[in-house]
């Protein structure tokens, strides 16, 4: 680790039209800083992941990062200044207007130079990259028997199934209208993920979210891999539940892995704890990973529309048509009025981790978020609850930023796994495997129980980034193919639910 830190640029210009660099580690006052074309003294002490002014500028200025501006100066700033809230701020205002002006950048890839993993097959058409065992829960009454039941089979049955989970949450009683209806679509769709070899669905009986009519949700194609019935219903409700989970365990055991195309995988991409490093080393990579996939047909889905606000021009841009373009406009004023409907301020973001991360504006936020798309096509838009359709690029699914939230969604949408890019680090995991991607080394090293890969090596001045791209991209193959990820290993894996409606 001291080799990489000693090969570790100090600073770096994301972009050429930039004025402001990037502190890569932290820096003291007095250290000259070099540019290609610039010299100067940094004037004050700058903490890692923070910018410097490389201009001296006046108040109003436009402050560019990633070649775009990221809000104006609130005072004249110095050149060797550190800029930051205390002198810059956001020109978002909410009138933002929006054009039609696509660039889609396309690859061809002959069929046999795609890469294989082992997955899977379903009756579904859809390839899983595990074989589990999982309970959903109608309502969270029944959380306790779904612990139990689960329990049990990993005491009796752990050679069965690659793993045996209970997906419980506190919803689905008392809850109305369209609340009710989100939260049944979204449970539906998440027992129907392809990584479920066989999913039981439990209810208590009395709940708003009844299972009659989640069922129904169901595809009739998987309709053998689900088992259903009410705890209020059978005399023993963990003696009928471990009969039904031993009848579906007969069911997988047939279940074998086989050479797919990774043009059969569906993967989600989030960000999550982002600092001033996030949009130069873990969310870029996975930009190029994005496109990698998308080129050899694989589905990519991006989420978290509020992170997108102020940098949306530039994922309209990547529209594959202008249907396309028009539901990402709708998608992102849907998502303020929601803030507006509830009396929230529509660019209240970044959060206090972000800022000491480094991060000062919602633009300089979503700018560095929206590099997890790459220049890949953007080909629908989905709303929260739905399933992906499209293959051969991005699907934006409508959704919070929350961590929890928004990964889940993109588990219920589909996704065999989600990347996951953390600079403050985080423990989180969903029901399918969640890779965590470091932005900096520092915590790829503190927290190696956590951490997944470590995107910092894209800083590293002797190691070629393509060779950091391909490490990765293997191990997200090697993930497809079995290798648990360390939410797996430590068993973190739950869900939470975007719940915006009445409650009885």
């Amino acid at each position: 680790m001291n080799d990489a830190k000693l090969t570790m640029k100090s600073y770096i210009r994301v972009h050429d039209d930039d004025n402001v660099i990037v502190a890569l580690e932290d820096l003291k006052a007095g250290l000259i800083i070099n540019l290609d074309d610039n010299s100067f003294e940094l004037l004050e002490d700058v903490s890692r992941g923070h910018k410097i002014a490389i201009h001296a500028l006046e108040i109003n200025a436009d402050i560019v990062k990633y070649g775009y501006s990221i809000g104006k100066a609130t005072s004249q700033i110095l050149q060797g200044n550190w800029v930051h809230s205390h002198n810059l701020k956001t020109a978002l205002t909410g009138d933002e207007s929006y054009q039609y002006l696509p660039k889609v950048i396309t690859e061809d890839i002959k069929p046999q130079e795609i890469p294989q993993f082992l997955g899977y097959r379903r009756d579904s058409g859809l390839v899983g990259i595990r074989n589990e065992l999982w309970i959903v829960n109608s309502v969270g009454c029944v959380n306790h028997t779904a612990k139990a039941l689960v329990a049990q089979c990993k005491e009796l049955y752990a050679d069965k199934a690659d793993d045996f989970l209970a997906v419980t949450h506190p919803f689905g009683c008392s809850q109305l209208g369209d609340d009710l209806s989100q939260t049944k679509r979204l449970l539906a769709n998440l027992a129907s993920n392809p990584n479920a070899g066989g999913v039981l669905l439990l209810g208590l009986g009395c709940e708003n979210n009844q299972l009659s009519e989640l069922i129904k949700s169901l595809p009739d194609n998987l309709s053998e891999r689900f088992s259903y019935f009410n705890a209020q219903h059978v005399d023993d409700e963990e003696a009928e539940g471990m009969k039904r989970i031993e009848s579906l365990l007969e069911k997988m055991q047939n279940d074998q892995r086989e050479p797919c195309p990774v043009s059969e995988l569906t993967v989600g991409m989030k960000c999550g704890g982002s600092d001033g490093l996030s949009g130069l080393t873990a969310n870029p990579l996975l930009g190029r990973i994005t496109e990698k996939l998308s080129s050899f047909g694989a589905t990519v889905i991006l989420t978290e529309t509020p992170e997108m606000f102020g940098a949306e021009q530039v994922l309209m841009n990547n529209a594959t048509n202008e249907n396309v373009f028009n539901n990402i406009v709708n998608l992102v004023e849907d998502f303020k009025h929601y803030f507006i409907k509830n009396n929230q301020p529509v660019y209240e973001n970044p959060s206090p981790g972000n800022k000491e991360g480094g991060l000062t504006t919602l633009e300089e936020k979503s700018l560095g978020a929206i590099q997890k798309g790459g220049n890949a096509p953007v080909q629908d838009v989905i709303q929260y609850g739905e399933k992906a359709k499209h293959k051969n690029g991005i699907t934006l699914l409508q959704g919070p930023g929350n961590d929890a939230v928004s990964s889940t969604a993109l588990a219920a949408s589909g996704a065999n796994m989600v990347l996951f890019t953390t600079g403050r680090g985080t423990p989180l995991g969903v029901p399918v495997p969640t890779v965590k991607i470091a932005s900096n080394s520092n915590l790829a090293s503190r927290k190696k129980h956590w951490i997944d890969f470590d995107a910092g090596q894209l800083l590293l001045i002797n190691k070629p980034q393509q060779e950091c791209i391909d490490e990765f991209f293997q191990l997200l193959l090697d993930i497809a193919s079995g290798l648990p990820t360390k939410n797996e290993l430590n068993q973190f894996k739950e869900i939470s639910i975007w719940k915006g409606g009445v409650t009885l």
